[in-house]
C-alpha cells in the first residue's frame, strides 16, 4: 500500500486526538484496549514487532528524519492507518517535553501462563504487585539485556500498558512474553513445569554470589517495592538469597535488585 495523504488534524478536540489523549488514564486504556507508544524508536519496535497499530499519529514539522521518514513508508506498506497532525496537537499528547513527533495508538496483548512453553521460557522473573511502572519497564529491559525470556506480574499491580512502563522498557515490552495471573496459578504452573524458584528476601542467609541454578530452567521472584515477598511466598521458593547491605538504607530499589541478581544469574548459566 502506498502513501495515502491526508488532512493534517490541527484541533485538540478532533475525536481521534481525544481518544489518543484519554489513553494517558488507566480507565480508558482498560476500555478500549489501547494503549500510547511515543517516539520514534519506540514505535518503530512495536511496528518491526508486528503489535496491532491501530493508528499512528506524526507531525510533519517536527519529524524529519530519514529514519522517520523510512518508519512512516513501512508503516503505510503495513496498512497502519498514519494520520498527520499539527506540531502543537502532538505537544498537547506528548509525555514529555521536545516531543519527537510520533506516537501510535497500539492494541494491547493479553498472555496467559499456556503460552509460555519451557522451550521459549527458561529464564524468567515474576513480581508479585509491582507498584512503580518504571520499575517493571527497567526489569524489562534488563530480562532482555541478559537473554532471559520473559516476565510474570502476580496478584494485581502496575499496569503493564502505563505510558511510564513502555517507555522504560525501551522497546522490550515488544518483544518478550509478560503475563498478568494470580500467585496460587504461577505456583500450581510453575511447579507442573519443573522451575527452579528463587526468591530475593533480606532475611536468607544465602549470598546472591553463592547461588548456582545449574541446568534447571528458573524463575526469580521478587515482592513488592514496599511488602517484598509475604512469608508464604518465601517458603513457596526452592531457595531464597540475600543482597549484603552495608549502608544504613535497608533495601535497594527493585529494579536495581532485579537487575544484580539477573546479572548474577546470567553470568552461571
Amino acid at each position: 500500500m502506498g502513501n495515502v495523504e491526508r488532512s493534517v488534524i490541527t484541533s485538540l478536540s478532533n475525536p481521534l486526538v481525544k481518544q489518543a489523549r484519554a489513553l494517558r488514564q488507566r480507565k480508558a486504556r482498560t476500555a478500549m484496549g489501547l494503549f500510547l507508544v511515543e517516539g520514534i524508536h519506540h514505535v518503530g519496535e512495536v511496528v518491526a514487532a508486528g503489535w496491532e497499530v491501530d493508528t499512528l499519529l506524526y507531525a510533519p514539522d517536527l519529524l524529519t528524519s530519514d529514519f522517520a521518514a523510512a518508519l512512516l513508508e513501512q508503516a503505510n506498506n503495513k496498512g497502519i492507518h498514519c494520520q498527520p497532525v499539527s506540531a502543537q496537537v502532538m505537544d498537547s499528547l506528548a509525555g514529555k517535553e521536545h516531543p519527537q513527533g510520533i506516537l501510535a495508538l497500539v492494541r494491547q496483548r493479553d498472555r496467559t501462563l499456556a503460552d509460555l512453553s519451557l522451550d521459549q521460557f527458561r529464564r524468567g522473573v515474576a513480581v508479585v504487585s509491582p507498584q512503580d511502572p518504571g520499575n517493571v519497564g527497567t526489569i524489562l529491559r534488563t530480562i532482555d539485556a541478559i537473554g532471559a525470556d520473559g516476565l510474570i506480574i502476580l496478584d494485581g499491580g502496575v499496569d503493564l500498558y502505563h505510558p511510564s512502563c513502555v517507555r522504560a522498557s525501551m522497546g522490550t515490552l515488544f518483544w518478550k512474553p509478560v503475563v498478568r495471573t494470580s500467585f496460587d496459578a504461577f505456583l500450581t504452573w510453575s511447579r507442573s513445569k519443573g522451575y527452579h524458584l528463587l526468591g530475593s528476601s533480606t532475611h536468607a542467609s544465602l549470598d546472591y554470589r553463592n547461588f548456582d541454578p545449574g541446568n534447571s530452567p528458573w524463575i526469580l521472584l521478587l515482592g513488592s517495592e514496599q511488602k517484598g515477598l509475604s512469608m508464604g511466598q518465601i517458603e513457596a521458593c526452592d531457595q531464597t538469597v540475600s543482597l549484603p547491605m552495608h549502608g544504613r538504607a535497608s533495601s535497594l530499589n527493585l529494579a536495581v535488585a532485579a537487575g544484580i541478581l539477573l546479572y548474577a544469574l546470567g553470568e552461571k548459566d
